[in-house]
């Protein structure tokens, strides 16, 4: 029997890419599993991937009224919550920081560091009485500067240290705090970059295992991370490089 059965778990940006692999893999394990995102179409398309075994909720995670209605709905239907994965993020290709408008760096930081604290914030109620597990999908662009993605990585770099913080003050609770920073991943959001030949030979000179990372790389450190191999584990950010310098 799976560890996973029967275990309340909510993915963040969970229609799409990463997060819809997450979900199917929990499913598979016979979780009960609650995902959100802003498009109400890539949900129900996700539900209908996942055969219907899956809690929808559309929800901007930038919106702290959101997320509140959010938790408020996952309460309602399991109660409490015992796995929570903050996979939202977004990313858009940028200038030097010192040029970017400020709404830029507000869009890029809302749906990034300020999604993932909001979530934290309304899913410790749900957790503190039974403890559980948090896993915030974060980047190797949030351990070293990288061309392009230099506001993108100050918000990751900023998970990052919100992941170590959470595990300090949320360990008295029961509740371990872990997260997962991989480079480029195989999925649609990433297609523009390793569906181009030149670009992606350019990538992989640097990556000694000689491909990027596939969403089944994510899962698989993810799932590790949210299940009891990793019971001593908190505060600690896997980096899921490929073998390339981070």
């Amino acid at each position: 029997m799976s560890e996973f059965k029967d275990k309340r778990v909510l993915i963040t940006g969970g229609s799409r890419g990463i997060g819809l692999g997450l979900a199917r893999f929990f499913v598979d394990r016979q979780a009960r599993v609650a995902i959100c995102g802003r498009k109400e179409t890539n949900l129900n398309q996700a539900r209908e991937a996942l055969g219907g075994n899956v809690l929808t909720v559309p929800a901007h995670l930038g919106k702290p009224e959101d997320v509140e209605q959010l938790f408020k709905t996952v309460q309602q239907e399991f109660g409490a919550l015992e796995i929570l994965v903050n996979n939202m993020g977004m990313n858009i290709f940028t200038p030097a920081t010192v040029e970017a408008e400020v709404a830029l760096w507000d869009k890029i930081m809302d749906s990034n560091l300020r999604a993932t604290f909001l979530v934290c914030r309304q899913a410790f109620p749900l957790m503190k009485n039974g403890g559980g597990v948090i896993v915030n999908v974060s980047s190797t662009a949030g351990l070293r500067a990288a061309p392009g993605m230099g506001i993108y990585g100050i918000a990751k770099a900023g998970i990052n240290m919100l992941t170590r913080v959470l595990a300090r003050e949320l360990a008295a609770y029961g509740i371990r705090v872990n997260a997962v920073a991989p480079g480029m991943v195989e999925t649609d959001f990433s297609k523009p970059f390793w569906g181009n030949e030149d670009i992606l030979k350019e990538l992989l000179k640097g990556i000694p295992l000689g491909r990027i990372a596939r969403v089944e790389d994510v899962v698989q450190a993810v799932s590790f991370l949210a299940s009891g191999q990793s019971a001593y584990l908190t505060g600690e950010i896997l980096s899921l490089s490929g073998g390339s310098e981070a």
